[in-house]
Order: C-alpha cells, then sequence, then structure tokens
C-alpha cells in the first residue's frame, strides 16, 4: 500500500474526522463506507457498550466504536509493531475503557472470559487461507461464556468464501457486500 492509503479517518462522534495512520504489515482495514454501514446498524447498541475487537488490525472499528459512545474496546491484534502503535494512538487520543493485547484471538480466546460480558464484537480477520476456520472456531469459543444476552456479532469475510455460513449457529440481522467483502451483523441463535 502507500503511505497516503495506510490512513483512515474517523466517520462519527467525538473523534470526527480524525485521521490515524497504520503501520505496515498484514492489516486490510473495513472501508469507511462499510463502517459506517455497521454503525448506523449498531446506532442504539453502541452507548456504553462493551466491545471486543478481537481482529483489530488499523483498530477503526474499535475506535469508531469509542468515538461513539462504547463504554469499553478490548483489542486483540497479534502483530506487536501494530498493537503498540494501536496502543500510541489511545494514549495520544485519550481514549477511556481501551485495552490492547498482543495476542493471536485463538489465544486470547483461550483464556476464561471473565465477569464482564461483551455485548458488541468485532471479528474481521485477515482473508488469508485458512482463515474461515479461525473465524468459526473463534465464534466458537465466543459462545462459551464471553457473550453477554441479546450480544451483537460484526463479521466480515471474503465474498468468495460462501461455505462458512452453512456452519454458522447464529441469528443474521443484516448482511451487505462491498467489492470482494460480504459482511453480517448477527446474535446468538436461540438453542
Amino acid at each position: 500500500m502507500k503511505r497516503q492509503e495506510r490512513t483512515l479517518r474517523i466517520i462519527a462522534g467525538q473523534w470526527r474526522g480524525r485521521k490515524l495512520r497504520f503501520p505496515e504489515g498484514e492489516i486490510r482495514p473495513t472501508a469507511d463506507r462499510v463502517r459506517e454501514t455497521l454503525f448506523n446498524w449498531l446506532r442504539t447498541r453502541i452507548q456504553g457498550a462493551r466491545c471486543l475487537d478481537l481482529y483489530a488490525g488499523s483498530g477503526a472499528l474499535g475506535l469508531e466504536a469509542l468515538s461513539r459512545g462504547a463504554g469499553s474496546v478490548v483489542f486483540v491484534e497479534q502483530q506487536r509493531a501494530v498493537a503498540n502503535a494501536l496502543q500510541a494512538l489511545l494514549q495520544q487520543w485519550g481514549a477511556v475503557g481501551a485495552q490492547v493485547h498482543c495476542l493471536q484471538a485463538r489465544d486470547y480466546l483461550s483464556r476464561p472470559p471473565g465477569a464482564g460480558r461483551f455485548d458488541v464484537v468485532f471479528l474481521d480477520p485477515p482473508f488469508a487461507a485458512g482463515s474461515s476456520g479461525e473465524l468459526l472456531a473463534a465464534l466458537s469459543a465466543l459462545a462459551g461464556g464471553w457473550l453477554a444476552p441479546r450480544a451483537t456479532l460484526y463479521v466480515e469475510h471474503s465474498k468468495s468464501d460462501a461455505s462458512l455460513w452453512s456452519e454458522l449457529q447464529w441469528r443474521e440481522l443484516r448482511a451487505g457486500t462491498a467489492g470482494e467483502v460480504r459482511y453480517h451483523l448477527l446474535e446468538a441463535a436461540e438453542s
């Protein structure tokens, strides 16, 4: 990517219009148009929500959530340089209620979930080979006590990875397509 392409802007909320640069790495940020659609869908659910940005990358989804009034966001990012840059940005912006963990998603989810459950979870893993299996494993792990009642999950995946959806035990609330990306807003299916 060119240097100017490694810049994102926050769309709405307290940090509206702020730009962030993210470091080199395997990062595919959620496009502005898709983020705007997602947060329009989440409009009534984001205020005060406890959020998890499981494959944080640039941090755009979690930052947008904080900007729009989320109570807290846990960012999980496996690349050390990217996690450090995100931590520095959060400090620079004076973000309250944010934590950054430099771990792989599966390692983070292998821990006990703790007392606080997540209201909103963002799942936007790399589109590399095998990511659908990783995504299914993350969804399965999240169902094991990580989620608050009526939790909402945002999932983004490659449009070519259609096989993923036949295996999910989640109710789809909304869905969309942008270029080669499919995105879904889900909640746990009734058992």
